[in-house]
Order: C-alpha cells, then structure tokens, then sequence
C-alpha cells in the first residue's frame, strides 16, 4: 500500500501558522511581483477567486473581502516544508518527496490499521506543525493520488481516504473525469474522447494495448495501476537534474545596462548553489533577458556560451554570464525579465577531464565550501558577490510579505507571557 500525503493549500497554510487569527478567514498568496493568486485557503475559493488571477484585476474583491494578502515568502515555505517531511518520514523508512507540499510514502509490512495511520498521520502533522493535510491510501501511487483528491473533495472522510478494495475505487472513478488521473493531461483527454473514454473508469476499463496503440506505455501503466497492479515504484533519491535555471522578473524595469547585469550576477550565484548542491559540474550556460511581450517593441536577446572547462564556481560562472549580457546588452529598451540557464552539466564525481587541462582548482573547492558553510548556516546571501547589487531597486516585488519567522533571527515570533 501506498499513502500519498498532501498539504492543504500548501502556501496559505504556511501563513496561517504563525497567524492563528487567520484561520477559518480568507487567505491568498500572490507570484513573484505580486503578479497572480497562486495559492487560495478554503474560503478564499468559496468567494469565487480563481487559480493564476491577475492580482491587479481582483484586488478590489479582495479588499471588498477582507481578504488576507502575501507575498510568496519562500523562505518560510521551504522551512516549513522540511518540517513536514521530517515528520513524515517517522511514519514510513520508505519515502518519496514528490514535491514542496506532497510526500508518498511505502505501507509495506505497516501493522496498524490503513485509517487508523492515515488519522494519525494527519493528526501529527497537525500537531507538531500545524498544517492540514489530505491523507490518502491504495495499493498503486496513482490511486493513491486519486485517494488523496477525494478525501479533499468529501468532507465525510474527514481528510483521509482509503481505496484499499476494487468496488471502492470503481465508485470513485465513475464519478471524476479522465483528466482528475493523475497523469493525463487536456491534450490527452481530448484524444481519449475520440476513443469514447470521458471518465477515470473508462481509462480503467479499456484495453491496455489498444490504448497503447494510440498513446504510449505511460498510459498503458496508468490504466494498470487504476486496476489495483503497482507499476509506480517509490524514487526514494531524487533524480539530478540535467539542466538547472534561474529566472526572475524584475520589479522596475531596467533601463540601463547596470541593473541587467547585476540580475544576472545573482541569478548566476543561485544557479551555481544548486549546481554545487546537486554536486555537478557545468560546461556551458544560457543568458538571456527581454522586455514586455504584450509590447509592439518586444525586445530579445540571448545566448548560449561554454565554460573554459567544467566548473561550479560562482565567481567564473557570473564573470563569464556579465561578460556575455554586457555583450548582448542594447540602450534603449525596457527590460522586464532575465534569466540564466546551466545547460550542460555533468556529474562531478565521475567526469573525466581532459589531459591538457586539469580543471578546476582545489583552492576554488575550499573557497565555494567555505562560501557554502557561512550561508547554510547564517542564511542564504550573508555571503555573496559584490557584482550582485546591494540595494537592488530592480529586484522583484514583494509589497505583502510575511515575516520570515523560521529562518531569520529578527523575524523570531516574541511571546509575552
């Protein structure tokens, strides 16, 4: 058996946590620059506010509301992230973290009862981190997910749903649309509506190989494990990823050559922190940055550039990324986002250097470590390059944010007793 534990309304629980007064009322969260609502409480989405709405469009109904507004506060997200995971992990040796908000974990060899753990995992996290959870339980990952979005959507179950018996996921697969599985997508229901498949249980009741036929194997396994047969196994370390980018909008656009380049030095730096995180190495980088697409001036520029050799060193990564946007660099236009991207990288531990050239040096190892060291343990960007800016006028909008309570020591909540 499979659980699939998902936190409710992930970003606005976060929130909540240090402001119980908040609870039980209508909470948002914005994107970056305060662009669009990406995360809505219970009784925001009972007002009618819809998923990615442009904030400049519903800001009245949400004063009109009372409406509790933030700014993503990462930061405080990501902490309280690993708190539910850590949690987690006492319920189950074997676990996948699917994503920020979502953890599957392996009920082999479990001697409790499927409900009773499913309670007590959604009892715990309540617990120890206050944040609500949807529990849900089946023998494949893709009914548990399917498990997971009913126990959501019937208040009866009391967040933990079960689909331990065929007749109890047959009801609930008559009763959603092909595009609730987990893993089809619009474009794929609409061509499974040719077949005449519009519900979950008509996926699960066709035939495998003729489906395959006008799909692939994917499907074919997703109608295997909507049937009760594991095809999922749990991915207990995650995969490295083969390219890692870095993107922002800038909050005021850029004018002038300055401000783009000390953008793409930071996001030059955070691009190198999770290359050295991941333990790999780059060979080559993407630069790029434009103005407004809704312009009749749209402006782009960009570039794909090699590295001297392989390397994850913050300093040579964001010289040659400044080099290349100065170069790129025209007067005249309004830019509104950059971006870079480490397209090619290679594990570090296993790549073999040429002959000619031994790569990169010892001394910027112990360097980017120690670099590492101090902002892992004093908060990410105590240390950092010059060339990122210090008073950053560009930097992304944030008019709504929240305390950083977990991970800065200003922000410590004060209890008064």
């Amino acid at each position: 058996m499979f659980a699939l534990v998902d936190c409710n309304s992930f970003y606005a629980s976060c929130e909540q946590v240090f402001r119980p007064d908040l609870r039980g009322k209508p909470v948002v969260v914005l994107s970056n620059n305060d662009g669009f609502v990406v995360a809505r409480s219970r009784e925001a989405k009972a007002l009618g506010i819809g998923d990615l709405q442009p904030f400049f469009k519903i800001e009245p109904l949400l004063r009109r509301n009372n409406v509790a507004i933030f700014s993503s506060n990462y930061p405080l997200y990501g902490d309280l992230s690993n708190r539910v995971m850590t949690t987690l992990k006492n319920f189950s040796p074997h676990i996948e973290v699917y994503s920020i908000d979502e953890m599957f974990l392996s009920l082999h060899g479990m001697q409790n009862k499927t409900l009773q753990h499913g309670q007590e995992i959604k009892h715990r996290l309540w617990d120890h981190v206050r944040m609500p959870v949807g529990v849900g339980i089946a023998p494949t990952k893709t009914l548990a997910k399917m498990a997971n979005r009913t126990a959501k959507k019937i208040r009866k179950l009391d967040g933990v749903c079960i689909l331990d018996q065929p007749y109890k996921w047959e009801w609930v697969l008559r009763r959603v649309p092909v595009t609730a599985i987990w893993g089809v997508a619009r474009r794929m229901a609409a061509r499974l509506a040719k077949l005449n498949i519009e519900s979950a249980w008509d996926l699960a009741s066709a035939n495998p190989r003729i489906i395959r036929g006008h799909s692939n194997i994917c499907l074919e396994r997703i109608i295997e494990e909507l049937n009760g047969r594991p095809c999922l196994s749990l991915e207990e370390l995650p995969s490295a990823k083969k390219q890692i980018y870095c993107t922002r909008s800038f909050g005021k656009k850029a004018r002038e050559l300055q401000p783009v380049l000390e953008a793409i030095s930071l996001y030059a730096a955070r691009a190198a922190d999770k290359l050295r995180a991941q333990k790999y190495l780059a060979l080559a980088m993407h630069i790029f940055f434009h103005t407004s697409p809704f312009k009749s001036n749209f402006h782009s520029v960009s570039d794909i550039v090699k590295l001297p050799y392989p390397t994850d060193d913050t300093r040579l990564i964001t010289a040659l990324a400044r080099d290349t946007a100065a170069r790129l660099y025209r007067p005249g236009h309004e830019f509104l986002k950059a971006g870079i991207g480490l397209t090619e990288i290679v594990d570090k531990k296993h790549y073999q250097f040429d002959l000619l050239h031994p790569g990169q040096s010892e001394k910027s190892d112990r360097v980017m470590k120690v670099m590492d060291k101090i902002n892992n343990s004093e908060g990410r960007g105590t240390l950092f390059l010059a060339a990122q800016g210090v008073r950053k006028p560009w930097y992304m909008r944030q008019q709504f944010t929240s305390p950083q309570y977990t991970t800065k020591w200003s922000d410590l909540p004060v209890i008064k007793a």
